[in-house]
């Protein structure tokens, strides 16, 4: 699972208050909706590291795939997929999701993703935790409406959405021969979704937590 860790010196400064300089990096898990290899959706989140503020960490988590389907008969013994998926959640600060749109629709296996994360629903590991949206689609609308659902979803589960969206629309053509972003105005809005999301989880991580990390129960209960 790489890290992509930003230097704190060299890397693009902060102006975000309450981020930079407080002991330790905020973290943010970055996972990518689509099972290929060479996704758009891939592509922009190994960009976001170039977004986000210096004192910010992304992790970028490769489990979608091994994810079995959620079943409630399966909530009391989880497979190490899925608490591998819960512990990584728990120990992030934040989460980035870039999403891309099947069928006008949120890909299964994320909303699978979401669904395991979900539970135990009253103390859940995406419960208050500030998550982005992003996505880049083949399409004109790039992704909206797969973002839109998963915004809806994330809710429901008791995240803390942030409203920002990024659109990445007629994705082949928006990326250049380096795998950047083309545009100024999407390289300018990731940036600014990446100072929010920091912004938001320094704010969101407690003192005490702040020199010694707790992890909330990772076990599942019976609905």
């Amino acid at each position: 699972m790489p890290t992509i860790d930003r230097p704190a010196v060299g890397g693009r400064s902060s102006a975000t208050p309450g981020v930079a300089g407080e002991g330790r990096r905020v973290r943010i898990l970055a996972i990518a909706g689509s099972l290929r290899a060479g996704s758009y959706n891939r592509r922009l989140l190994q960009l976001a590291h170039r977004a986000a503020p210096s004192a910010t960490e992304l992790k970028l988590w490769d489990g979608l795939k091994a994810l079995p389907p959620f079943d409630e008969d399966d909530e009391h013994a989880p497979t190490e997929a899925v608490v591998a998926m819960r512990r990584a959640i728990a120990d992030a600060d934040a989460v980035l999701i870039a999403t891309p749109q099947y069928n006008a629709s949120l890909p299964g296996q994320l909303k699978n993703a979401l669904d395991w994360a979900s539970r135990p629903y009253e103390n859940n590991v995406l419960r208050d935790k500030p998550v982005a949206v992003i996505g880049a689609s083949p399409s004109p609308s790039g992704a909206a409406r797969a973002q839109g659902e998963a915004r809806t979803v994330l809710a429901a589960i008791g995240a803390a959405v942030l409203d920002s969206e990024l659109l990445v629309p007629r994705a082949a053509e928006q990326f250049n021969g380096h795998g950047e972003l083309s545009s100024p105005a999407l390289r300018r809005q990731l940036s600014e979704i990446l100072d929010e999301l920091s912004t938001r989880a320094s704010q969101t991580v407690d003192p005490p937590r702040r020199n010694q990390r707790t992890r909330p129960c990772i076990t599942s209960s019976t609905s």
